[in-house]
């Protein structure tokens, strides 16, 4: 069974950055597409970004357009997150599929989430 290992998060002020990891311990299809999703006590699962190399497919959620990067070397991926405001503060999860879903019912692999705390 593959599985997704994090690092990174943590706290920061508003404006700073802080760089995500995930790396999957093997490669399956059920690793094409890999990205981030956060969320917050009490509310749904907000996908953030995700990237497909083999189809070309990236994806950032409106809310971090221009501020966050996502990147993937091999089965490694990487979320840049630049120009920090607190309401990106949320427990991270990153995660794997067959492809980019919106639905993050439809992605197979979790990592176990970081929490990134933005304070004003």
């Amino acid at each position: 069974q593959v599985q997704l290992l994090e690092s990174g998060g943590g706290s920061v002020q508003a404006g700073g950055s802080m760089t995500l990891s995930c790396a999957a311990s093997g490669y399956t299809p059920s690793t094409n597409c890999m990205g981030w999703f956060r969320q917050n006590p009490g509310k749904e699962r907000e996908g953030v970004a995700s990237i497909y190399p083999g189809l070309d497919i990236l994806y950032y959620a409106s809310s971090v357009k221009g501020r966050f990067t996502i990147s993937r070397d091999k089965n490694t991926v990487y979320l840049q997150m630049n120009s920090l405001k607190p309401e990106d503060t949320a427990v991270y999860y990153c995660a794997a599929a067959t492809n980019c879903y919106r639905d993050y019912n439809h992605w197979a692999l979790w990592g176990q989430g970081t929490q990134v705390t933005v304070s004003s």
